[in-house]
């Protein structure tokens, strides 16, 4: 069976791979008609939700129904630029919230702040196209995703992990000095350098 083009990379493309997603999730409603992906959102709502949860099941591409789409891992569902959701995720989604408070300095954050903040912080205003933000190479945390000769690549133990729509690949060394093009929001950088537990996909590790 031909793979549907509903899984997520690092960059937030939306594309067609067999890759498997540890993640699923939805950009604020219905993106696609019939099977096939027509919008890249629907709003600022951008979320990554639990494969499973209280049994609940829903058909893939329903009519007048939200878009779900899959991730890797939570890496890269983070670097995409979503979060974790409030309702099938309840613990995820206040580890985050209370990491983003405590590394930004500021109140724990609503839904809708974080929505409109991560928005702007994923893509250039009025368009589709990415943001990418520099940061110091000393600064990064495990599980940021950076842009390196134009492709993905994870911070990962102290190195850098290749990513493909088939997966980790080869890794190498991370610099220390300069400044990284970085694809993970800001704001989710911050979360992470807070302590949250990232989920990585086991392949990342060679």
């Amino acid at each position: 069976m031909t793979a549907a083009r509903n899984r997520v990379t690092p960059l937030g493309d939306i594309v067609a791979t067999p890759l498997r997603g540890a993640w699923t999730g939805n950009r604020g409603g219905r993106i696609h008609s019939g099977r096939e992906i027509v919008r890249f959102h629907a709003s600022d709502l951008w979320i990554t939700c639990a494969l499973e949860f209280r049994g609940w099941w829903s058909e893939q591409w329903q009519p007048n129904h939200f878009t779900w789409l899959f991730f890797h891992d939570e890496a890269v569902s983070f670097a995409a630029g979503h979060r974790p959701c409030a309702l099938c995720r309840r613990g995820s989604y206040d580890a985050y919230r209370q990491g983003w408070a405590d590394e930004l300095g500021v109140e724990v954050p609503s839904a809708k702040e974080m929505n409109a903040q991560l928005h702007g912080e994923r893509i250039v205003r009025g368009t589709h196209r990415r943001r990418f933000h520099p940061m110091s190479w000393g600064s990064l945390p495990d599980g940021v995703f950076v842009l390196v000769d134009d492709s993905p690549w994870l911070v990962h133990r102290e190195e850098l992990v290749s990513w493909t729509s088939d997966g980790y690949g080869p890794r190498r060394r991370m610099p220390h000095d300069g400044t990284a093009s970085v694809i993970t929001p800001p704001s989710t950088v911050a979360v992470l350098r807070s302590g949250y537990p990232v989920q990585i996909d086991a392949s990342a590790d060679g």
